[in-house]
């Protein structure tokens, strides 16, 4: 079995065998294992992945997905970098052309930067490793990301701002503020204390 296409890529076909034996994140060359979550950080993500799905329901302008990755590919079915966000959330328009083009879109993992990342923090999580994620997923092109973080019981809101240089807006909301979806989500809107309730 070859893993390794150069340096940093390995072939796709490759990438999903040893990703059904142990779910990882290949990042710069580097396999790194993913770690069961605790029960209390899949209870935020469920409540999350809940509210994002009846929102959807009403307003079918996206899709929410948990737990699956995404795969950066510059070169065909080579898979240069891969993530999985606890969630991601793609824009109805963006997925659907996606599907359009790729048939056998099933088969594969999402080969497409999504438009939202969701990371919850867990007790066992690295603060400067969540925010170097953060970082990376901003730099691979997903516009915005929430940090969800259950100790202090804030949620950060990250985007993108500017490539040359690395520039980063980041606003933190804590229970009396209201976590909105902008101009990706018009119209989401959650209380950031029953997030934590």
């Amino acid at each position: 079995m070859e893993l390794i296409g150069t340096q940093t890529e390995m072939a796709l076909e490759d990438f999903i065998h040893a990703y059904a034996e142990q779910p990882f994140e290949w990042i710069e060359g580097e396999r790194r294992p993913l770690i069961p979550n605790v029960a209390g950080h899949g209870e935020i993500i469920e409540f999350l992945y809940l509210a994002l799905h009846h929102f959807f329901l009403a307003h079918p302008v996206g899709k929410v997905i948990r737990e699956l990755p995404f795969v950066l590919s510059y070169t065909p079915n080579w898979v240069s970098g891969s993530r999985v966000p606890d969630l991601m959330v793609y824009t109805a328009d963006r997925l659907e052309a996606y599907k359009a083009a790729n048939p056998d879109w099933r088969l594969k993992p999402y080969i497409l930067v999504p438009d939202l990342v969701v990371e919850v923090v867990s007790p066992t999580d690295d603060l400067s490793e969540v925010d170097d994620t953060i970082i990376r997923c901003l730099l691979d092109g997903v516009p915005v990301a929430w940090v969800v973080n259950p100790i202090r019981k804030q949620v950060t809101v990250s985007a993108l701002s500017s490539r040359q240089p690395f520039s980063r807006q980041q606003t933190v909301l804590d229970k009396t503020d209201v976590l909105k979806g902008g101009t990706l989500l018009p119209g989401f809107e959650l209380s950031v204390a029953d997030l934590f309730a």
